[in-house]
């Protein structure tokens, strides 16, 4: 399949983007790097490059680069947005965490609609942050949409994408915790560990929905050729844990200890109410998954770290 790639230069976009090659579609690469800062390591015959600097919103005009590849693909993977919780929320953090995803979304579905031959699947970002957050509860598929900021974020998002055209099938990815070494929460967390400093963040109730970032790549790999796959589709294993059990696991992954907590006063301190992200969770399981017959390379924490930390 010819497929356009937004928000995929990233954490996931490393493993993700060589994957679709290697299964042999074409794949045009969005993003607001510069092209040599995402190396592909290929001859370039099955993809290309737009830069759409200083934003994606500002390209969809008609005869633009970007409007141009867009016409001729079959499939879009839509990940753009700007990380959660990296920075300290404050409102232009949090408007540019909505912004980002919004007006990213919208201008991508108004120029879908335009099209004749609009794209025959539509892959959309969005997260269990949908659910809002739970020590108690189990979300699944069918769980309503909870009422916090990134509850109501993940509610307008997929709505945007919702609009697109009959004929383009959507499939809305709630994604979990996504575990690789090189990105990510486990990334942030492997130096601290590895100096011996490792521990639960908060109280270490809250629960953690992960997935190896190779079974997420999978995932969206027969999304697109697969129209069993349609509609929300949580991306999560089907073995959360929790805080407490994750710091206890990547501790002997290491061999080494993990008693020291970050208390979730400091935190809040860090990272204001984008602390929520990290200090609250929800237990997500999916049943479209279990339907799909999907088969997880990594289902265990166990394989995940060790795949993630060797």
């Amino acid at each position: 399949m010819k497929l356009l790639l937004l928000g995929c230069t990233g954490f996931i976009g490393r493993e993700l983007a060589p994957l679709l090659l290697n299964k042999g579609h074409k794949i045009t690469l969005v993003s607001r790097k510069a092209a040599e800062e995402f190396s592909m390591n290929d001859d370039k015959t099955n993809y290309s490059f737009i830069n759409v600097n200083p934003s994606i919103q500002s390209n969809w005009r008609e005869n633009s680069p970007l409007y141009e590849a867009l016409k001729e693909s079959e499939g879009v993977i839509n990940l753009a947005g700007e990380p959660i919780a990296e920075k300290r929320w404050n409102t232009n953090q949090c408007l540019e965490i909505e912004q980002s995803r919004l007006s990213t979304t919208q201008s991508l579905v108004n120029s879908i609609g335009n099209l004749r031959n609009p794209p025959r699947v539509l892959i959309n970002g969005s997260a269990i942050g949908a659910y809002g957050t739970s020590e108690e509860k189990i979300f699944n598929e069918e769980s309503p949409f909870g009422n916090d900021f990134l509850a109501n974020l993940c509610k307008q998002w997929e709505g945007i994408a919702l609009e697109k055209p009959k004929r383009t099938r959507l499939i809305l990815l709630r994604i979990g915790i996504v575990l690789g070494s090189d990105g990510g929460a486990l990334g942030k967390m492997l130096p601290v560990f590895r100096a011996g400093l490792g521990g639960p963040i908060g109280n270490g109730s809250q629960w953690m929905s992960w997935i190896h970032r190779t079974d997420l790549c999978e995932l969206i790999s027969q999304s697109l050729i697969n129209r069993n796959y349609s509609g929300v589709i949580n991306c999560v294993t089907p073995n959360p844990v929790t805080m407490s059990e994750f710091a206890k696991d990547l501790g002997k992954c290491l061999n080494k200890p993990s008693l020291i907590s970050l208390p979730g006063p400091i935190l809040r301190i860090l990272l204001g109410d984008g602390a929520q992200v990290v200090l609250k969770g929800q237990k997500v399981e999916s049943n479209k998954i279990k339907k799909l017959n999907f088969i997880f390379r990594y289902p265990s924490l166990d394989e995940a770290l060790k795949s993630a930390t060797n």
